[in-house]
């Protein structure tokens, strides 16, 4: 079997933000800072260090902040620049040009759509995609984790994550075949499942490699949980007629979706940065 390299990568950020709001009625969700790189930075920077080469934003109305982050700032590096203040930062926002690009999806109605939206973009390639809400933080990063894995035997690729089995409910979940280290063939996918009846506690994480046929199975995918098209639902069809592995991620991810998981990444990333790490420190022993 041959294995097309990955060079692409989809970016769901139409969301709306509401859990978020009202810091979120303005600013995109995934512009939100971790101490002061924003959530889109990270997963960016997480696909870059895996290889990848293009990467899709399907964006919504509002989302323009998230264009002008990967863009050249003119007036503000000039202005650095003249200050003789150091461009190192700005500089690591910047997207090769022609290595980036932006599509509408029009409506929320979905993961699901979001990605379909990317379709003509992503073409007949496989392609990943990523959700900023989950933060990932991990050597290598989660991404090139499963690329490895990729690399070695083809297919769809979910990343995977034990959770408590009161929670299955929150997550897609994984019905398991074999396992081999951190590799779990994928027998079968149900999304939020009722409490009681997930097939195990092996949860779907923000981070996937598919192949991509998903998207002419997206094409005429019938709404599912929560009233939207679900890509997890999508994916649940292809398993039998492709390979489908969950790779159980060697790290720690933060749920940036979540008012506590934010602050909890917060502290943990401020806490790992020499920078900064000791006075937040002191900050917490004085509590």
């Amino acid at each position: 079997m041959t294995i097309k390299p990955l060079r692409k990568a989809v970016f769901p950020v139409g969301g709306l933000g509401t859990r978020f709001l009202p810091a979120t009625k303005a600013l995109p969700k995934e512009m939100l800072p971790v101490v002061d790189r924003p959530l889109i930075q990270y997963a960016v920077d997480e696909a870059l260090e895996a290889g990848i080469e293009q990467m899709i934003f399907v964006t919504g109305r509002g989302k323009s902040a998230i264009e002008d982050h990967f863009d050249i700032a003119y007036e503000l590096e000039s202005t650095m620049q003249a200050r003789g203040k150091s461009m190192e930062l700005l500089h690591q926002t910047r997207l090769t040009p022609g290595a980036v690009a932006y599509v509408r999806q029009q409506e929320p109605m979905g993961l699901g759509h979001a990605v379909w939206c990317a379709r003509d973009i992503v073409g007949d390639e496989p392609f990943a995609v990523l959700l900023a809400d989950d933060l990932m933080v991990g050597k290598p990063g989660c991404l090139k984790q499963m690329v490895d894995a990729y690399n070695r035997i083809g297919g769809n690729m979910i990343c995977a994550m034990e959770v408590a089995d009161d929670a299955t409910d929150k997550y897609g979940i994984i019905t398991p075949g074999t396992r081999d280290a951190s590799l779990a063939e994928v027998l079968g996918l149900v999304e939020k499942p009722a409490q009681g009846t997930a097939p195990s506690n092996l949860a779907v994480i923000g981070r996937y490699i598919l192949q991509p046929q998903v998207m002419r199975v997206l094409e005429g995918q019938e709404k599912g949980a929560g009233g939207e098209i679900q890509l997890t639902d999508a994916m649940a069809q292809m398993i039998g007629t492709q390979p489908f592995h969950g790779v159980t991620f060697d790290g720690v991810r933060y749920d940036c979706g979540d008012k506590a998981g934010f602050i909890q990444a917060n502290i943990a990333i401020a806490l790992d940065r020499p920078d900064i790490g000791p006075a937040v420190r002191d900050f917490i022993d004085a509590l």
